[in-house]
């Protein structure tokens, strides 16, 4: 499982171990990531890449990181 950082802020109800618990996109397995956007229409998932858009430019920003 991936570590929860709760980085994006866009959660999702997923079951985990039995119990219902909220978990952001970025954390979510691939699965579970097809699974949310299935169905969903072209406004609802441009709003999720521009969400999550804002979020990775932000942590950039704040910590100055840079890809090689």
């Amino acid at each position: 499982m991936k570590t929860r950082r709760n980085l994006s802020g866009v959660y999702f109800r997923v079951k985990d171990t039995g119990e219902w618990c909220n978990v952001c996109f970025e954390e979510l397995t691939r699965e579970e990531q097809d699974n949310v956007m299935t169905g969903k229409d072209e406004v609802w998932l441009r709003s999720l890449v521009k969400q999550l858009s804002f979020i990775l430019n932000e942590i950039g920003e704040k910590f100055d990181l840079k890809s090689l």
